[in-house]
């Protein structure tokens, strides 16, 4: 059975490439491999639409395996139409770093904050880069306090990762006049970045 592996590309490709299998062989089945739910209930779709028998199975490497049986429906062929088979695929580039602590661990707070310094310089060498690091509660110190962290988000900041620190938090510590990166900001924020990060990495 031949196989199509269609994983890593965007809709609606793999219904393009579906849809020219079917044409080049009207009745053969077989396999379309996709790696996100999207394609696969668009692949799924197009089958049903072309009156094909279709089925799919999950992979160990979370992939889906579509196969399509051409001719069990031929009467209910539809109309193909590019434009219904578009598609959101999720971005994994969008990683966010939540820092809400001066200390990273429970035990000695200057062995944490040790951690959090060589924690915070590590971010610049593991890819991708965040598109933004929070900074809230006593984690707000790392902007206002000397030290590698300190070094490592002003050149992250160059790099265009936005930094942002809560404002509330910095009048709490009574640090407003000692921020030396990042920018203010306020829970709606906060609350607005994580919602829409594709991944959220936190050291506590």
């Amino acid at each position: 059975m031949e196989t199509l592996d269609c994983t890593g590309l965007n809709c609606p490709e793999p219904v393009l490439r579906a849809k020219a299998q079917l044409e080049k062989a009207l009745q053969k089945p077989f396999t379309v491999i996709v790696d996100n739910e999207a394609s696969r209930e668009n692949v799924l779709r197009f089958g049903r639409s072309q009156g094909c028998e279709v089925r799919f199975t999950k992979g160990e490497d979370d992939t889906f395996h579509i196969t399509l049986v051409p001719g069990k429906d031929s009467d209910k062929t539809e109309h193909f139409n590019e434009g219904d088979y578009p598609c959101e695929v999720p971005r994994n580039d969008n990683l966010v770093y939540v820092i809400s602590s001066d200390t990273m661990g429970r035990g000695s707070d200057d062995l944490g904050w040790a951690l959090l310094q060589t924690y915070v310089t590590t971010i610049a060498e593991v890819s991708p880069l965040p598109s933004h690091i929070l900074l809230y509660n006593s984690g707000v110190k790392l902007v206002t306090t000397d030290g590698k962290a300190l070094d490592a988000l002003l050149e992250l900041e160059k790099k265009n990762v936005t930094i942002w620190v809560c404002g509330t938090c910095l009048e709490f510590f009574k640090l407003e006049k000692d921020q030396k990166a990042g920018n203010i900001t306020n829970m709606y924020d906060i609350m607005n970045t994580m919602a829409s990060a594709s991944r959220l990495v936190s050291p506590f």
